[in-house]
């Protein structure tokens, strides 16, 4: 069976890890002493090395006779710890084991003494995922845990760690591995797998990498797969939705000669085949970016005006956020460009090509453009499928259609109007927002859901949750964002989705927190949804009912919500809040 070069290319010992030199030496020293703790924590970006430092490391420390700080392979320690199947080394992935039932679980079995080796080792991996509840669960157990138990936690983004963990552990900080690097290994796997490839093509994997080893090996994976001869940087381009360099070039010409026409040709051109828009623009950024670099370390000629170039970077640079947020990136890329040009007195050469070519005007203006148009007749769309996703026995004997509307157009003005704008991202002040009746709500709103619902929309949502790829690392949504990724769509109508989560804990979580996600979920997607969360257990009983319902012929009907009722509990006032949490009203608070 194939295996993939980042698994079939992962660092066995110190030795292979690249560019985490000073954490090597660090982890080396403490195996050579036996100085090592209890708790370990490696944080830093996706791919450069945390998960496959603590495998190392913990083969390492249960090494009977290790050599110059890195396991031998040949005792009987390292045959049982080299084993996929070994029992005294545990990795947890918090992603889907986030709950507090999970980490109980594991503290019930942390007292058993290892069965093979000498320590126990717990790596878990993306431990920013556990719930309030299960890093509170873990707490006392990571700070006097059994002799024999050694804790490595692993996490993209230690800033959602507490720090009651983080003060407890010895911190790691794993950095972006640099393009050189990168470059090497990819080099020295190509000679053993025998790749014909440009090193061109090398160069681009390590920038679009952005530093993670594993995301250049899974690139050249697909690369490997896409040509059966010499790989090229077109190729590459391909692959990932780009443009060629030389395509690129025409395009920077297009832009200061201020030909307005033909960016707007090469844009829709470049849309029609398939290419990614948001990759395009990024792609123009760097070139433009490294043409300026170049033009000032290595006094290379310019063919743009420095101004011009500097000028554009910094405007595509401050626009990447709303590009990346946009329903339509197409559109705001053509707009942003052409406010460039006329800001910049570029838009007075007409391209005289475009000008006396009707089929390039008409390529440019594309059937999805065309919004000035009168047009009395409505179009009235009807679900070629059911509106509520079900099992494939359930698709089968239930076929109905349901008739729907079209989708309004939302955009960022409609969206400042009427999107909750009470809503913050940070608190601002003492008092935390508590609905009462919560739970009559979310009932409410999954009836409703369901007695609009199509599965046309469904699909639509499905796809709109892609758009909140883009910001999980971001500081102050990442979060929420998240949450969002790690929950199932079940139905969506045009004014709500229902979401399910896996663990009930998790549902308590995020309802205390809704209006941030509603907030959050409707400016990425360009949408006006409310949320009903339930788990997934809620959701089966709901399906089955609403099945039930189809058979007998009844249908859902909608049912007005009622107003959210809120309860004022201040933040800071502790012990207030503990006293009537434990007596209740017998209390005289003064």
């Amino acid at each position: 069976m194939y295996r993939a070069l980042y698994r079939k290319y992962r660092p066995q010992g110190f030795e292979s890890v690249v560019g985490q030199n000073t954490i090597v030496k660090t982890l080396l020293n403490s195996v050579k002493n036996g100085s090592f703790g209890h708790a370990y924590m490696f944080f830093g970006p996706r791919g450069v090395g945390k998960t496959t430092a603590s495998k190392i490391f913990a083969r390492a420390i249960n090494c009977l006779e290790p050599i110059d700080g890195n396991a031998c392979g040949k005792c009987s320690n390292c045959s049982h710890s080299f084993e996929k199947e070994c029992v005294d080394i545990i990795e947890i992935d918090a992603a889907s084991n986030n709950g507090v039932d999970e980490i109980r679980e594991l503290k019930n079995k942390i007292s058993l003494v290892p069965a093979e080796l000498k320590y126990k080792v717990y790596i878990i991996d993306e431990v920013h995922m556990l719930s309030i509840g299960a890093f509170n669960a873990l707490l006392k157990t990571l700070e006097e845990p059994p002799e024999h138990a050694i804790f490595i936690l692993a996490t993209t983004d230690p800033q959602k760690v507490p720090e009651t963990i983080i003060s407890r552990c010895q911190c790691f900080s794993f950095k972006r591995i640099s393009d050189e690097m990168i470059v090497d290994r990819l080099k020295t796997v190509c000679e053993n797998e025998n790749i014909d490839i440009d090193e061109e093509v090398l160069r681009e994997i390590a920038i679009a990498s952005d530093g993670g080893m594993r995301d250049s090996l899974s690139s050249l994976d697909k690369l490997i797969s896409y040509s059966d001869k010499k790989i090229t940087v077109d190729d590459f381009a391909e692959l990932n939705g780009m443009i060629t360099k030389k395509d690129l070039i025409e395009l920077c010409d297009n832009v200061f000669e201020g030909d307005i026409a033909k960016v707007l040709f090469k844009l829709n051109k470049f849309n029609s085949d398939g290419k990614n828009l948001i990759q395009i623009i990024l792609q123009l950024m760097h070139f433009l970016r490294n043409s300026v670099v170049n033009y000032y370390v290595e006094n290379k000629k310019c063919n743009y005006s420095i101004d011009d170039m500097l000028k554009l970077i910094n405007i595509i640079n401050e626009n990447m956020f709303d590009i990346k947020k946009s329903g339509n990136p197409k559109i705001f890329i053509e707009m942003l460009l052409i406010k460039y040009i006329k800001d910049t007195g570029g838009d007075k050469i007409i391209s005289q090509e475009i000008k006396n070519d009707n089929d390039l005007k008409k390529s440019i203006i594309t059937s999805d453009d065309k919004l000035g148009e009168d047009d009395d007749n409505s179009l009235e769309n009807e679900s070629d499928s059911n509106s509520v996703e079900l099992d494939e026995e359930d698709e089968e004997e239930f076929d109905f259609d349901k008739e729907y509307s079209d989708e309004e157009e939302y955009n960022d003005e409609f969206i400042e109007k009427n999107v909750v704008d009470k809503v913050v991202l940070e608190d601002s002040n003492d008092e935390q927002r508590q609905i009462i009746n919560i739970d009559e709500i979310m009932k409410i709103r999954v009836n409703n859901t369901l007695a609009c619902a199509n599965k046309n929309i469904l699909n639509q949502e499905i796809d709109n949750m892609k758009l909140l790829n883009d910001f999980t690392f971001d500081q102050e949504i990442g979060y929420i964002v998240c949450n969002l990724l790690d929950s199932n769509i079940r139905a969506a109508s045009e004014d709500s989705i229902i979401i399910s989560f896996e663990y009930d804990s998790i549902v308590k979580q995020n309802l205390m927190e809704l209006e941030k996600i509603i907030y959050v979920y409707n400016k990425i997607t360009n949408s006006n949804k409310k949320i009903a969360i339930i788990t997934d257990e809620e959701w089966e009983k709901e399906k089955s009912n609403y099945i039930k319902s189809i058979k007998d012929g009844k249908t859902y009907q909608v049912v007005e919500e009622p107003k959210e009722i809120y309860e004022e509990v201040k933040k800071n006032d502790i012990i207030s809040n503990s006293a009537m949490e434990l007596f209740g009203d017998i209390v005289e608070i003064k």
